[in-house]
């Protein structure tokens, strides 16, 4: 039987097993979920044979953008879920809410400018750069979030293994690079010297984000050497974005504001 007398003749559950099976081949996992749905739907509709066939591809494209959005926020290695729509801004007026908004369209992750979130524990520097790093590996940039000791240790073990070049290269081909809980604890000259390598390896062409307990002139004490110490806040702080979020406690006052609602 030729093809065309073949589809002529195709009952519309062959033809649905035929889809399932092309589908499978194919890799379409969405046309092939969903396609009964959106038959149906385009005959209630009365789409043309085109528009039917764009209601399937469509589906197809925005599901495989969804799952590449999460496989870019899951590959970020984010601790957990921070969303800049939940941010309390009344909890914590400090913070510019249009300032965050302006941050979030990621302009400054195209221009390689540099985030630094400063302020005293609770304050919400943590959610702010889950929160926008999020919304950066939405606008499909790479992403990767680190504790800065986590981040010297892997590098010196790196260096150990005579693996620290590839390391920092690795961690260079990432579009944004956050670093949390900068100023917790002293980091040795070793480790510090090669934070400042992974800091130049991505001046001025691609982002890093920090956030930070200590103001800058605080620093010293988590980078000994003076001159090392100013060469780092140079890096961080040229061309760069820097938020103050205060002293006062976001968590505690987002705590007592849930409180008085209940």
């Amino acid at each position: 039987m030729s093809p065309t007398r073949r589809r002529r003749a195709m009952t519309e559950q062959a033809a649905d097993a035929a889809v399932d099976q092309a589908c499978r081949s194919l890799r379409l996992p969405t046309i092939r979920s969903r396609f009964t749905e959106i038959a149906d739907a385009a005959e209630r509709e009365q789409l043309t044979y085109r528009g039917f066939l764009a209601e399937l591809l469509l589906a197809e494209c925005d599901d495989r953008d969804r799952r590449r959005t999460v496989r870019r926020v899951r590959a970020a290695g984010f601790p957990r879920e921070k969303w800049l729509a939940d941010f309390d801004y009344d909890a914590n007026p400090a913070i510019n809410a249009a300032t965050i908004h302006t941050l979030a369209r990621c302009e400054w992750i195209r221009k390689g400018e540099p985030l630094c979130l400063i302020g005293d524990s609770g304050t919400g520097k943590t959610h702010l750069l889950i929160g926008l790093g999020t919304a950066a590996a939405q606008d499909g940039f790479r992403v990767r979030y680190t504790l800065a000791t986590k981040l010297v240790n892997e590098l010196v073990e790196a260096a150990d293994e005579r693996q620290l070049a590839k390391t920092i290269a690795r961690y260079g081909r990432v579009d944004l690079l956050c670093i949390d809980e900068l100023g917790y604890m002293q980091l040795d000259r070793r480790g510090a010297e090669m934070l400042f390598q992974v800091l130049t390896e991505r001046e001025e062409t691609a982002s890093v984000a920090i956030a930070s307990n200590e103001s800058f002139s605080g620093w010293t004490k988590t980078f000994t050497d003076p001159r090392l110490c100013a060469a780092i806040v140079d890096r961080l702080t040229f061309a760069g974005n820097i938020i103050e979020t205060g002293t006062e406690s976001y968590r505690l006052a987002h705590a007592r504001a849930a409180r008085a609602t209940t």
